[in-house]
């Protein structure tokens, strides 16, 4: 799927929060596909063992493991995603842990919509692997 615009918007222009937005749908995606991947078919199986990649403690622990590894381009973007200023904050999440887990998904919907696939798929691998190790 590439991103397509009528008004030619590039990612980089695109508010830090419309890019979380689309971010937090991949993110979810390459979760539920990474799951199916290792042979999990069971849906209750496969909800429960989502929510443990899908939150945003897991998601700020993750950013925390691309610390260093970023292009500077993405490190502005995560720098932006960090500081959006959101209407909510979930009970479930502190203000810093919230703001970091849309941090990363600022990044991942950036990649998405730039249609860097292998960057994306780098940067998928480093989160998810560093949320897995700490399971």
């Amino acid at each position: 799927m590439n991103f397509k615009n009528d008004n030619n918007a590039r990612p980089e222009d695109l508010p830090a929060l419309v890019l979380a937005y689309v971010g937090d749908a991949v993110y979810e995606l390459a979760v539920r596909e990474r799951l199916i991947g290792a042979g999990l078919v069971k849906v209750n199986q496969l909800h429960s063992e989502t929510v443990k990649y899908v939150n945003a403690g897991a998601q700020a622990r993750a950013l925390h493991a691309l610390e260093g590894k970023l292009t500077g381009d993405e490190a502005s973007i995560v720098r932006r995603g960090r500081n959006a200023k959101s209407a909510h904050t979930p009970r479930s999440a502190g203000m810093i842990e919230y703001r970091r887990s849309t941090a990363l998904e600022c990044l991942i919907g950036y990649l998405y919509l730039k249609g860097d696939a292998a960057r994306l798929g780098e940067i998928m691998a480093v989160a998810l692997e560093a949320i897995k190790s700490e399971m």
